[in-house]
């Protein structure tokens, strides 16, 4: 089954400078974090996947190898997050898709089973879903349409979260193991 006006975007494009290299490419069971990431959007129900790449970007083109994967170069990376999120939503708009699931590339226990927890939440009102951990929402989240213009708004260093905290109306797909991700060294030695 694929939904097919919702497009999966995974935001990889990152200088990882908390962690000092490249975290898109660390591995896990031998994949890396990149790969196994756009895997998950690709055995989802979405109906295409993109891999918004930056800082690395040839290594990381090449961790995700042959998948059928969009790479969507993110030319000004390094002014923050939200250049990424505008960079998916712009893929989104050229491709004519309704909604957009934004996923990050260094949440190691991601599985296209949370991905099509989003899509079939989305697709019973066509509104905001998102992932709930640690006590609050987070990504990943599907974005209708009716939120491009926002998203799009974003500056800085900033991902959606105050957009998901603000909605009104919003499907929680609880996802505790959303709770780690990979920022720092602390961070790896928990995942090993």
């Amino acid at each position: 089954m694929t939904t097919a006006a919702v497009g999966c975007a995974v935001l990889a494009a990152g200088a990882s400078r908390r962690l000092g290299l490249p975290k898109q490419l660390l591995t896990v069971a031998g994949v890396p974090l990149v790969r196994s990431a756009a895997e998950c959007g690709v055995h989802s129900a979405a109906a295409r996947t993109a891999v918004i790449v930056g800082a690395s970007a040839s290594r990381v083109r090449r961790a995700v190898g042959a998948l059928a994967v969009e790479i969507v170069e993110n030319r000004a990376w390094a002014e923050g997050l939200s250049t990424s999120i505008r960079s998916a939503v712009a893929w989104a708009e050229r491709r004519g898709l309704q909604g957009l699931l934004i996923a990050l590339c260094d949440q190691p226990y991601l599985t296209s089973n949370h991905l099509n927890a989003l899509l079939a939440a989305h697709a019973k009102d066509a509104g905001l879903a998102c992932s709930v951990y640690a006590g609050t929402r987070g990504v990943p989240a599907l974005f209708p349409s009716s939120y491009f213009a926002r998203l799009r708004e974003l500056s800085g260093d900033r991902g959606a979260s105050a957009l998901l905290q603000r909605a009104p109306h919003v499907s929680e797909i609880d996802w505790q193991a959303g709770a780690l991700d990979v920022d720092t060294q602390t961070d790896v030695e928990r995942l090993r």
